[in-house]
This record gives structure tokens, sequence and C-alpha cells, in this order.
């Protein structure tokens, strides 16, 4: 047997040095994973949410917290507010949230428990302001006894307004106004009043600066009355603001008004059918700085005011939602008694709508 030899390579078959060499991805590595794997091994991502602390009320500065509460009307801060906690109770118990009053819708409560008397409840919020009180504001339920307990409490008061009051009288309202000398502004709208009130209002609050006597609805236009017009003329020189809705005055009265009010700065003659305002005269008030004209739109009064489209008084009104005033005597008026108010009142009211 021929043998080999190796000339000068030693033992080939010794051991061979190793070399790394850095492995490269594979296409199958660096791809996204297959459909059947993501599967299997799909991931979700959290999404953190800060947790909501609940709002303790009770932590807010008590300057906010009164703030927040005088938007409340008085009614509500005696019925509810005043009884959510003991801190609240104390702020609805401070004079300075009762300054400003607004007694309004308390005809809801009526027929009410004893505690939720509308009276009692405006004799209360009227202790609580301590005297400082510097407006109001009442809607039906006043009547005498309430305005002179008013007057008494606070002669301090700046701002009357009486909607729809009509148990107060011509002398309980002219009590009131004789210890009211720093009245500024009155607003009696739809009530039984005179002429006579407006004089001893004149004469008694030589600061009356705003004046609105707005007539109840329904009025007939083609009568003719400007008592009212001079009472105001004569006692009220210093007005800036006037609101006449529905009242009966004619060119006579309000040239009257424009000949002794000379700061006047708004004029409110909507629905005043007996005024003309063109000639000389309507060019005395247009120099006032907000006219509204008789044929305005009176949609934000707050009370229905309502004409035929000429201007003229609707005739299918029925009789009961007249003022016998407004009746001439040779007028055939009569009532019958087997018809009652409701049935009246069902038989019209899909024509006419009464927004108190």
């Amino acid at each position: 047997m021929q043998k080999f030899k190796f000339r000068d390579n030693p033992n080939p078959k010794g051991p061979r040095k190793k070399v790394w060499k850095k492995k490269e991805p594979t296409p199958s590595s660096s791809c996204a994973p297959s459909s059947s794997s993501s599967s299997s091994k799909k991931q979700t991502k959290k999404v953190w949410k800060k947790k909501e602390i609940p709002r303790n009320w009770l932590e807010l500065p008590r300057d906010v917290t009164e703030s927040i509460l005088q938007r409340l009307g008085a009614v509500e801060i005696l019925e509810t507010a005043q009884k959510v906690c003991t801190l609240w109770r104390s702020i609805c118990k401070e004079p300075s949230m009762w300054r400003d009053i607004n007694m309004c819708n308390l005809c809801e409560w009526e027929d009410g428990p004893s505690e939720s008397d509308p009276l009692k409840m405006c004799h209360s919020a009227v202790d609580r302001s301590c005297g400082q009180l510097r407006g109001i504001n009442i809607e039906y339920v006043a009547n005498d006894e309430l305005l002179n307990y008013i007057a008494q409490s606070s002669s301090q008061l700046r701002r009357l307004r009486l909607f729809n009051c009509y148990e107060i009288t011509d002398e309980g309202l002219i009590e009131m106004a004789e210890k009211l000398p720093l009245l500024e502004e009155l607003d009696i709208t739809i009530s039984s009043l005179s002429e006579e009130t407006i004089e001893a209002v004149g004469r008694c609050c030589p600061h009356l600066k705003s004046f609105k006597w707005n007539h109840e609805v329904y009025r007939v236009p083609d009568i003719q009355c400007d008592e009212e017009a001079v009472a105001i003329a004569k006692n009220m020189p210093e007005l800036r603001h006037l609101q006449l809705i529905g009242n009966k005055l004619t060119n006579d009265g309000l040239q009257a008004i424009l000949d002794n009010c000379l700061h006047l700065e708004s004029l409110d003659l909507r629905q005043c059918f007996n005024v003309t305002l063109s000639g000389d005269l309507g060019r005395r008030c247009a120099r006032i700085k907000n006219l509204r004209h008789p044929n305005d739109s009176s949609n934000d009064c707050g009370f229905i005011v309502e004409t035929s489209d000429d201007g003229s008084f609707e005739q299918g009104i029925p009789l009961w939602m007249l003022d016998i005033s407004d009746l001439s005597d040779d007028y055939d008026c009569y009532y019958d008694s087997d018809i009652s108010y409701d049935d009246y009142f069902r038989k019209y009211n899909e024509d006419w709508e009464y927004i108190g």
C-alpha cells in the first residue's frame, strides 16, 4: 500500500480556529409576523386616564359660594339652598345676600304648606336684609300691609317693582311712598291704581329717575285719558326713563310730558294708539335716545298686549277682559250669571293666551 507524506503541513486533521461572524437578520425575522401569529400574540395598547376626583363644593372660598347663591331667587334660597348644609345656611342668613330681593312666581306657593306662605316668605326675606335692602321685585301677592312693612324696615330702598298686585290700594302705595324719599326706580305693571298715586309718588320721591306705569292688557284704544300723563308731567320732572305701555294718553298728554320732563333718555309708548308721532311732536320725540313707537313689537314686555293688525281694538275679546272704565255710558253691557268665569276662559283660550 502506497504511503503519502505531508511535506510541510503538519496534521491536517488538527483543530481548526473558529471565526465568529455577526448573524445577518433573515427576511422572515425582519418582516411583520404572520396573521396566525399576530392573532395569538396580539398586544393591546393600554390607555391611562386620570382619575377624576369628585368636587367638594364645601371647599370653595366663602365669597365664591356667596356669589353663586346670590344668582338664585329669594324663593329658591328660602325653600331649597339654605337647607343643603350648615355652611350654606350660614351664608344665606347674611344681610349682604338680601340687598336685592326677587320674589317672583310666588303664586305657585299660595296653596302650599303654611311655612311656605308667600307673604311670610316676603317678610322673612326683608328681615334678613337688616335694613340693607336696596331693591325688591314682588309678583302677584303684595298687599298694603306688606308694603308698609317694607317701608318701615327699608328706608334706603332705591328700586321697587310690583307686578300684577291687585290687592294694593292707592292709600297703601301712597303711605309707602311717604316713607321712601330715596326711591329712584318704580315699576307698577298691571294694577288698579289711579293718577293720585302718581302725584303722591312724584311729590314724596324727588329722586325718581325711572317710572314704569303699564296698564292691563286689552285696552280699548279709542278711549282717551290724559290724567295720568298730566300727573307725570307735573310731579316727575327729573325722569330719565318712562314706560307707558297700553296707556290711553293722547298727543296733548304726551306734549305735557315732553314740556316738563326735559331729561328723558328713553320713552316707551308701545300700544298707545291715541298718540300720533308726526309733525313737531314726532320731531321732539325723535330727539329721545331710546324711543319705542306705539306699533313696535311688545313681545318682550313680559305680559301680553294684543290688538288687531290695524291697531284697532280686537272685537273678539270677551267683556270680562275689559276694564269697566273702558266702556262708554251708551255701551250695552250685561253679565250672564249662568256662565262662569271658567266657561268664558275655556271658550277663548284657543285664541288668547295670558302671560303672567
